[in-house]
């Protein structure tokens, strides 16, 4: 096996430990003795050759990574955000938050105080698809694109199936006997925002129902979710069902339907990532159970590959989502 071709997963898999130990010990991070000798040893095996000129120039800069997500108060992205930290805590690196409100603006001055303060690398969920990392990339700063993809091929992107998603939760209303389900999700210029509503059309196809009359587009927030609820309930057929494409949005939904006099059990609900507010009543709410530390996790580890020296092809994650969803009682 060539040792240009071999990669840093194939070394773990063989020393039997994670890719993040492996990028520690090419980093010289503290690792046990044994953990040492066993990747030293598969790397020996393998002939693997780090890529050392990019060990060099990731050298100057510090053991900082920037994790750059649309909104730190919603728990998905506190969840991923302890997926990364945790991983990257293990490869000998600290994460720094920024937080952007899905502002394109503010996403771009914080790649650019990545660039000012020599940051190892970037993980960023981006605002929309027109997120503009080029700076980083002419700097040589690695980046792994999270939750939503960059559209470019040459960058790894971690993300989970939401057509399949969309397309269960809307079956799952449909085999529970509503017939005219809605869908109220993201900005139009946000992928996973067009994917899950993507999934809903699908099975409306299937099912001869819904139709573009009963999608909604918000903005992941409360009071988007809210008002968009409140507008398909005014129509003069109203749903009688709706897939909410996140949490946020799925709490202002409750909150209209509550003022209409619905429940869940009367007003069928199914919605992407768990409620976010203990206050909100859960029973009858088909849950699409979002992997949001994993993705964390995942990000992280590719993140760390790069940092390490991988200049392999860029590659991309897809996490499944519980296709199987889960009703809350």
């Amino acid at each position: 096996m060539a040792g240009s071709k071999v990669t840093i997963y194939q070394v773990a898999a063989r020393a039997g430990v994670s890719a993040a130990t492996v990028s520690r010990v090419l980093n010289g991070a503290r690792v046990s003795a044994e953990s040492e000798r066993l990747v030293r040893a598969a790397a020996a095996e393998l002939a693997f050759t780090p890529n050392r000129t990019a060990r060099r120039l990731r050298r100057q800069y510090s053991e900082v990574i920037a994790l750059i997500i649309p909104d730190v108060e919603n728990p998905f992205f506190t969840a991923l955000a302890r997926g990364v930290e945790n991983r990257a805590r293990a490869g000998g690196f600290s994460v720094v938050l920024c937080n952007t409100d899905d502002d394109p603006a503010r996403e771009s001055t914080y790649i650019d105080i990545a660039l000012a303060e020599h940051m190892a690398g970037v993980i960023l969920a981006p605002a929309d698809g027109a997120s503009d990392v080029s700076r980083l990339l002419a700097r040589k700063c690695p980046v792994v694109a999270v939750d939503r993809s960059l559209n470019r091929p040459d960058i790894d992107a971690v993300t989970v199936d939401n057509r399949a998603g969309g397309l269960s939760a809307a079956e799952s209303l449909f085999a529970d006997g509503f017939s005219r389900v809605a869908c109220i999700t993201g900005p139009s210029s946000v992928e996973t925002a067009q994917l899950r509503m993507e999934g809903w059309r699908q099975a409306g196809e299937r099912h001869g129902a819904g139709g573009d009359g009963l999608l909604r587009y918000a903005d992941y927030r409360v009071d988007g979710g809210r008002a968009a609820m409140a507008e398909l309930l005014a129509l003069r057929e109203p749903p009688d069902a709706a897939v909410v494409a996140n949490n946020l949005m799925a709490a202002g939904a409750l909150d209209a339907l509550r003022d209409a006099g619905l429940t869940p059990h009367a007003f069928g609900l199914a919605v992407f990532g768990d409620l976010p507010f203990a206050s909100f009543e859960r029973q009858g709410i088909r849950v699409v159970d979002l992997p949001a530390r994993e993705l964390g996790e995942a990000a992280a580890s590719l993140l760390l590959d790069r940092i390490a020296g991988d200049d392999g092809p860029a590659r991309t994650v897809v996490l499944r989502t519980d296709r199987t969803l889960k009703e809350k009682q």
